[in-house]
C-alpha cells in the first residue's frame, strides 16, 4: 500500500516538477556557467610532470583515457555540427559558386572532364561554406574542450575570443577575395599567350583553398595575444626571432599554395607577414597588462602582509 501511494504521488507531482525544471532551467545554466568560468583547476602541475606520471601512475593514465573519451565527444558534436553547416549549405550553394566565378567571368567560362567533377565541385564548395557557418561553434567545441585545465582568467578569455576569432576568419576569407583573388586569376591567365580552358575542380579548389588557408592565418595575431596574456609567450622572442619567422612563414606559403608560381605565393606571404608583425604588437599590449596586473596583485599581498 506504501509503495503504490509512493507510485501515485510521484505521478500527481510529475508536472509541477517537470514545470519547475523547465522554468529554473535558464537559472541553473547560467549558475553553472558562472561557476565553471570562476573556478580554477585544482592543480597546476608543470607538463613535463604530467606526461611523466602517465608511465608512473595507474590514476594518471585513467585520467587520460577520460580525457580522450572527452575528445572524442567533442569531436563527434563538431562533426555533426559541420554536416548541419553543410547542409544548409546546400541552399545556397550553386549561388555561391556563381558568386566565386565572378573573378573568371562565371561558371560559364569553367568546364568539367570527368563523370563526377560538378558533384565534387559542388560539395567541396558546400563543405567549405559549412566551415564558415559553424566556425563559432567549432572554436567554441575546442575552447570547451581545453577550459577545465585553464585558471578563471584564462577561460575569459578564451570565450571572449571566439566572435573575435570568427570575425578574423572572414575578415581572412573577404580579404583573399577582393584583394587577392582578382590579381592571382589575372597573372595565371595571362602569364603566356595560350588559351586558358580551366576546370571547375582546378579553380573551386585554387579558391576554397585559399579562403580557408588565409582565413586561418588570419587567427594568428588573436592566438598570439590570448597565448601572450595567459604567459605562455613572451613578445620579446617574436621582435628577436622574425627573421626565421619570415622563412617559417615562406615554407607555408609554399606548402599551402596551390600553385607553383612566385607571384601566388608572394601574395600569400605579404598577408601572412604583416600579421606577424601586428601579432607582435598585440603580444607587447597583452604582456604589458599581464605585468600591470602582476604588479597590482604583488602589491596588494603586500598591503596585506
Amino acid at each position: 500500500m506504501r509503495k503504490l501511494l509512493i507510485a501515485l504521488w510521484r505521478v500527481i507531482t510529475f508536472p509541477f516538477i517537470l514545470i519547475y525544471k523547465l522554468i529554473t532551467l535558464p537559472f541553473r545554466a547560467i549558475r553553472n556557467a558562472y561557476r565553471f568560468l570562476n573556478l580554477d583547476p585544482e592543480e597546476d602541475r608543470p607538463l613535463i610532470d604530467s606526461l611523466a606520471s602517465l608511465a608512473t601512475e595507474s590514476q594518471a593514465r585513467a585520467s587520460l583515457w577520460d580525457h580522450v573519451e572527452e575528445l572524442r565527444m567533442h569531436l563527434l558534436r563538431m562533426v555533426i555540427a559541420l554536416a548541419i553547416g553543410v547542409g544548409v549549405s546546400f541552399y545556397f550553394t550553386v549561388p555561391l559558386m556563381e558568386y566565386l566565378a565572378r573573378p573568371v567571368e562565371g561558371l560559364d567560362k569553367l568546364q568539367a572532364i570527368k563523370v563526377t567533377e560538378e558533384i565534387g565541385v559542388y560539395m567541396r564548395v558546400a563543405l567549405a561554406s559549412g566551415i564558415v557557418i559553424m566556425l563559432p561553434y567549432l572554436v567554441f567545441e575546442i575552447w570547451l574542450f581545453i577550459a577545465p585545465g585553464l585558471r578563471a582568467r584564462e577561460k575569459k578569455i578564451g570565450l571572449i575570443g571566439i566572435p573575435f576569432a570568427t570575425a578574423l576568419f572572414v575578415s581572412g576569407v573577404a580579404f583573399t577575395y577582393f584583394l587577392l583573388l582578382p590579381p592571382a586569376i589575372t597573372f595565371l591567365g595571362r602569364f603566356t599567350k595560350i588559351q586558358e580552358f580551366w576546370t571547375a575542380s582546378d579553380y573551386f579548389g585554387f579558391v576554397t583553398s585559399m579562403m580557408l588557408w588565409i582565413g586561418l592565418f588570419f587567427e594568428f595575431p588573436l592566438i598570439i595575444y590570448i597565448l601572450t596574456a595567459v604567459g605562455f609567450i613572451d613578445p620579446r622572442i617574436l621582435a628577436q626571432q622574425w627573421r626565421l619567422a619570415i622563412v617559417i612563414i615562406a615554407v607555408i606559403a609554399a606548402a599551402v599554395t596551390p600553385t607553383i608560381d612566385p607571384i601566388t605565393m608572394g601574395l600569400v606571404m605579404l598577408p601572412m607577414s604583416f600579421l606577424y608583425f601586428v601579432s607582435i604588437g598585440l603580444s607587447y599590449i597583452a604582456y604589458a597588462g599581464r605585468k600591470t596586473r602582476a604588479e597590482k596583485a604583488d602589491q596588494t599581498e603586500a598591503n596585506i602582509s
